[in-house]
Formats: C-alpha cells, structure tokens, sequence
C-alpha cells in the first residue's frame, strides 16, 4: 500500500489540505484491516505498527532529494541547481540555500522556483 501512495512522491507533492486528507486515509483504512489494530484510533495504529504519518514521511523524501541534489549524487545536466545564500554574517555553512519570496501560489507549492 506504501508504494502505492508514496510513489513518485519527489515529482508531486499534495499541498492542498483535501489532498493531503485522502492520502492520509488510505492509510487508515489499511491499518484498520490489521485485526488487532482496530480497537485503537488512527494515532495509536501508527504508534503500535511503528509507522510514521504519510505527511512525515513526504517531508522526510523532500529532504532526502534536497540532500541528493547538493551533494551531488545525481547528474549535474539532468539536476537543476538550487539557489545558495552568499550572506556569511551569521554562523552556518556553504550549504544554506537562498529563501525566494514570492507572491503567487504557483511558486510557493513547486520545488524549482
């Protein structure tokens, strides 16, 4: 089932909070079809089978790619590079990446702008 909602999770993302909702109820529906998991609420399932919300886990992949990218595991022609902060007044490293604001949602919710 995991595969299933989680894959190409790195290309799109749900953003939308009704999205994100059914994702996360095909989750509930398969931790309540464990027979010993059904007496308990949808917290306590995640908690007994050790199993992380899919909110987490798509925050956790989103990080693991951010990750790949800076440090070079994929190809540099195919990756596109992500903006790095020149501001070195402050305490940090060369990896800090640069913060764009923007003003329309189009930006906000895609990976790249």
């Amino acid at each position: 089932m995991r595969s299933i909602v989680e894959f190409a999770s790195s290309v799109w993302s749900a953003y939308k909070v009704g999205l994100i909702y059914d994702l996360e109820r095909v989750q509930k529906r398969a931790t309540k079809l464990i027979s010993s998991c059904r007496k308990y609420n949808y917290k306590e399932r995640l908690m007994y089978l050790k199993l992380p919300t899919l909110k987490f886990r798509r925050a956790r992949g989103d990080m693991i790619e951010v990750y790949k990218i800076l440090h070079g595991f994929y190809d540099k022609d195919i990756v596109p590079s992500l903006p790095r902060s020149n501001y070195l007044a402050t305490r940090g490293h060369s990896l800090k990446l640069l913060h764009v604001r923007s003003h329309y949602d189009l930006k906000k919710i895609f990976f790249l702008f």
